[in-house]
């Protein structure tokens, strides 16, 4: 069977989404909108699936590769404009000579402007529909071919190479992805989503955010009611957004070692930033909890709604 895939273009109302790639590459709990379009659609007996891109294009066939993945054959067509469904149906499908079938109406041409399933959630009007958007999203992210996260206590979904310390506090509804750091003292939750490689460090607190991958969330720094991506902040809630100056407090890890200040605060001048590689030896500092394959769930510390706190 066939489907087809349109790709939004540039949305005004999110543009801090956009800053990395397009938004149909925007990570959403530790995958990327057209992966889990995708992985939807191949589920639903889809073989053949076109995308159309007007931006970016390159980028949207890197996330996706060939489909093999998927077990799917993907095109990635590159276009001059968005074009609207009405017009997708009328340039792709009705042209179509082939035999092969189309999935039925909605699941044949969709504009990716909300997670499939969600069609009254959209993503890209609002920061504030974003992150709802995510929340609604989190008990539907883990399916048979995400294996690397598994749901640890009842809301709180944490990835199988992620390293918890025993000190922190995580408190449900939470998401935290494949590969992060969580020190000593940090709070994350409630309705929190950390992203794949993020590392939220001593005494910080996420809560009512979503922390983008390859975040560092420094020391004592409160991330509350926003999304943080890099150094750049944005409220949901009002839409006001900043880029933090200081990489201690909020900053990316993707960038070159040479690109992130030195040191840190009480740091000799000229020492390396400590946080380089997210991958630790067994033995780590801080006791770290891991979450291998197969494991029981390690014990975290009591929640906020805990009646014995």
């Amino acid at each position: 069977m066939k489907a087809l895939l349109i790709c939004p273009s540039i949305r005004p109302a999110v543009p801090q989404l956009a800053e990395e790639g397009p938004l149909v590459t925007a990570p959403i709990l530790g995958e990327c909108l057209v992966c889990h379009w995708i992985e939807h659609l191949a589920a639903r007996g889809a073989r053949e699936i076109r995308i159309v891109a007007s931006d970016r294009v390159d980028v949207v066939r890197a996330a996706v590769g060939s489909g093999s993945r998927w077990g799917v054959r993907l095109e990635v067509v590159s276009v001059s404009f968005e074009p609207t469904v009405a017009e997708a149906v009328a340039t792709y499908r009705l042209r179509d000579e082939t035999p092969v079938q189309w999935l039925p109406a909605p699941l044949d041409v969709v504009l990716m402007s909300h997670l499939p399933g969600c069609p009254d959630l959209p993503l890209f009007e609002s920061y504030a529909g974003w992150f709802a958007a995510l929340l609604a999203w989190m008990p539907q992210a883990i399916t048979p071919v995400r294996i690397r996260v598994s749901e640890l206590l009842p809301g709180v979904w944490v990835g199988r190479r992620a390293r918890l310390s025993p000190q922190a506090q995580i408190v449900a509804p939470c998401w935290i992805g494949d590969q992060v750091f969580v020190e000593p003292g940090a709070t994350v939750g409630p309705n929190a989503i950390v992203e794949d490689r993020a590392v939220v460090e001593r005494a910080a607190r996420v809560a009512q955010s979503w922390v983008g991958p390859d975040t560092l969330v420094g020391q004592m720094t409160s991330v509350s009611h926003s999304l943080a991506w890099g150094s750049s902040l944005t409220n949901w809630q009002t839409d006001s957004s900043l880029r933090v100056p200081d990489p201690f407090l909020l900053c990316s890890l993707a960038r070159p070692l040479s690109a992130l200040a030195t040191g840190r605060p009480g740091s000799r001048p000229g020492s390396p930033a400590r946080v380089t590689d997210t991958s630790l030896p067994p033995g780590a500092p801080f006791g770290w909890i891991a979450a291998p394959a197969g494991a029981a769930a390690p014990k975290l510390p009591r929640q906020a709604n805990d009646p014995s706190l």
